[in-house]
């Protein structure tokens, strides 16, 4: 399923998990690849909007999770891939998650479904890049290179799994799915405090707000 939650932001409902389509005049950006189950879903749903998988331009991943970098390696596309500095490694295999901890034990064996993708293909990012017409904020806690994506025109922010959103309501990623549920207050806490103004929040699972979505997270931080 495709839903365009504004002109150029587009939400491709994946196995379980949200993957994002941006256009702007600089390019065709992918925000997440969901399992590696969705490729064709993924692909179907590019080519539903009006583009093909090869106009892809560029690549943003929040974090390394089989649902989120699943069909990064499986796309019909050579588009450069973006990730944050600490999960950059998991991507391309160089390196596997430790054996310390119950969310890395859980990405090891979820990982063997994973494929890895070249590391000529993969940029590690930073807390400040500037992507084309995204800015990146480093946000761990879930993973420890867990990254949020702000595109101030388009007054969008791509979440990730810093929060989740059920029934109606915005929730940090829970113990069970994160590395330090501490460490995801500090980040939507900092995230709040530093970020400007935005509309749309595009969470990693459920349904994203069209509207208020900075306000949401305003107010989920204040709790």
């Amino acid at each position: 399923m495709v839903t365009e939650l504004r002109e150029g932001v587009w939400w491709l409902d994946c196995t379980g998990v949200n993957a994002y389509l941006v256009e702007d005049d600089e390019a065709l950006t992918l925000v997440d690849t969901g399992t590696p189950f969705d490729a064709t879903r993924i692909e179907a749903a590019i080519e539903t909007v009006g583009f093909t998988p090869s106009a892809i331009d560029r690549i943003l991943i929040t974090h390394y999770d089989l649902d989120h970098v699943g069909s990064a390696a499986k796309l019909s596309t050579d588009a450069p891939i973006y990730v944050g500095r600490a999960d950059a490694p998991l991507v391309t295999g160089e390196e596997r998650p430790s054996l310390s901890g119950h969310k890395a034990l859980t990405q090891l064996v979820s990982g063997l479904l994973v494929s890895d993708v070249p590391a000529d293909r993969v940029h590690p990012v930073a807390d400040g890049d500037e992507i084309g017409g995204f800015t990146a904020y480093h946000t761990p806690g879930h993973t420890p290179g867990h990254t949020v994506y702000l595109h101030d025109e388009h007054r969008a922010a791509f979440l990730g799994d810093m929060v989740i959103e059920r029934d109606g309501d915005l929730q940090p990623s829970p113990w069970l799915l994160s590395y330090d549920t501490d460490e995801v207050r500090r980040s939507i806490d900092a995230f709040v405090d530093r970020a400007p103004a935005f509309e749309v929040a595009a969470m990693g699972h459920g349904t994203p707000f069209l509207k208020g979505g900075g306000v949401r997270l305003s107010e989920l931080a204040a709790e």
